[in-house]
This record gives structure tokens, sequence and C-alpha cells, in this order.
């Protein structure tokens, strides 16, 4: 017999909502499993069991925003830290970018919640991702996500001549960290001196280790495509809103 789970849980495994937001509609008895509303947190369903939500739910979580900001050098991805402000503050009326198309109304109440899905170290630049969806938060960063993420990085490498060729293929399989195999990558030379990296995992400073452990030292790191969303002509410091028909995943 398969085992009860949690209902959030379960929820979140159905792509409904993030386990954060179904025991805030649970509580709010916005959820019914086989037509029953359920307003106990900590409650357990069966897999076969049918959950719904109520439009009051659907309502609140259309009106969450994601957006996509060029990061420049020098801002946080999420807290601020060391004195260093986080890239959330780019967020007001005058950055959003002149060409996004987008019907939505800025408001201060968006900047509520809106957290980064996924980090960008502070000395790396381009698309990051800021959301008030735990949807897209666990689509991007969940455990089991396998979204590409593209990279363009500016290296120079520390010994005469150029990067043998397997050390390469080192970077695209075969590199440890942390005491663990890294998954495979898709690493090549997109000029003379910059690499392009997609990856489908992303440990803390994970490019810039990658390359150290085969003699390169990592001069400027752009992140410019997460899944299907490109960063595109977006200018620096500017961000736009994602629309409503772009997704990250195919």
């Amino acid at each position: 017999m398969t085992e009860p789970v949690r209902l959030s849980k379960r929820m979140s495994e159905l792509g409904l909502s993030s386990r954060r937001e179904a025991d805030e509609w649970i509580a709010k008895g916005w959820v019914r499993v086989d037509g029953q509303v359920i307003s106990e947190l900590g409650s357990k369903v069966l897999p076969h069991q049918e959950i719904t939500i109520e439009r009051q739910a659907q309502a609140q979580q259309a009106k969450r925003v994601t957006v996509l900001i060029n990061k420049p050098m020098g801002y946080v991805s999420g807290q601020a830290e060391d004195g260093y402000q986080p890239a959330v503050v780019l967020v007001r009326p005058e950055n959003r970018w002149s060409q996004d198309k987008t019907p939505i109304q800025f408001s201060a109440g968006q900047l509520k919640s809106l957290v980064p899905a996924g980090r960008l170290d502070i000395d790396s630049v381009g698309l990051l991702v800021l959301t008030q969806d735990g949807r897209i938060a666990k689509t991007l960063i969940g455990e089991d996500s396998a979204i590409e993420k593209e990279y363009l990085v500016r290296v120079q490498y520390s010994k005469p001549g150029r990067l043998p060729e397997q050390d390469l293929k080192r970077l695209n399989h075969g590199l440890i960290m942390d005491g663990k195999p890294l998954k495979p990558a898709k690493v090549h030379w997109q000029n003379d001196d910059q690499l392009c990296f997609i990856l489908r995992e992303g440990k803390k400073r994970q490019i810039r280790r990658m390359c150290e452990m085969v003699g390169l030292k990592v001069l400027g790191l752009k992140r410019v495509r997460i899944g299907r969303v490109k960063l595109g002509n977006l200018p620096v410091g500017q961000w736009r809103y994602l629309a409503e028909d772009e997704g990250f995943s195919t």
C-alpha cells in the first residue's frame, strides 16, 4: 500500500504551489481533497486523491510576479551582506526596461516576498531571476531541477600555451567537487579567451572552482540564459517582468 504524504508536499510535487504557499492556503481553507475542504496543517493524502484549489488561491497566485534583472557587478543576489546591496533594490520604476511589453503595472507590493531563484555571485553579471511564485523557484532551484543555465566566461590560462584538450574534456565531465562528481556539463570555446558553460546544477562559485581545477583564472562571468529564457538585449542594471507566455522549461 502506498504511504500517505503531507498535503503540502504533494501539492508541491504536482506543481500546484510551493510547500509554504500550500500551508498558507490550507490554513485559509482554500484546498480541497476529493472535494472536501482540508484546513488542518500537516494533513496527509494518498497519491491517487484529487487535490483542487479554490478560486481565491488561483487569483492570489495569478498576481505573483517574476522579474528578470541584468545584474551588474557589485550587487548580491539575496540578503544584503558586507555593505553590498541586494539586486532587488534595482527593481524600481525608473529602472524598468523601456522595451518591456508586459501589461503588468509596477507596485511596491510586488517587492514583498520577491526572492532570488538561484544565486549569481557578487562579481558575476547577467541574468538573475527574482520571483514571488514558489512554483518557479522549485522549477529553477529544486533538488530535481534539470533546467540549463548558460554562462559566458572570460578566462586566462596560468601556464604557457592553450588549455589542453584533455582538461577541456574534464570540464565537461570528470571533475569532483565537495567530494562528489559534478553532473556532466557542456563546455566549449566561444572564442580565444572565452568559454561557454552550460550547467544543470549550481554549487557555490562552481564555475570559478571548476576553472581553478584545470589552471584557468576567471576574468569575467556572465549568465546569458536560464532554460528557455535568455538575457537578450536587457541592459545592465535594468529589469523586466517575465511574460505570461514565457517559461523556463520546455
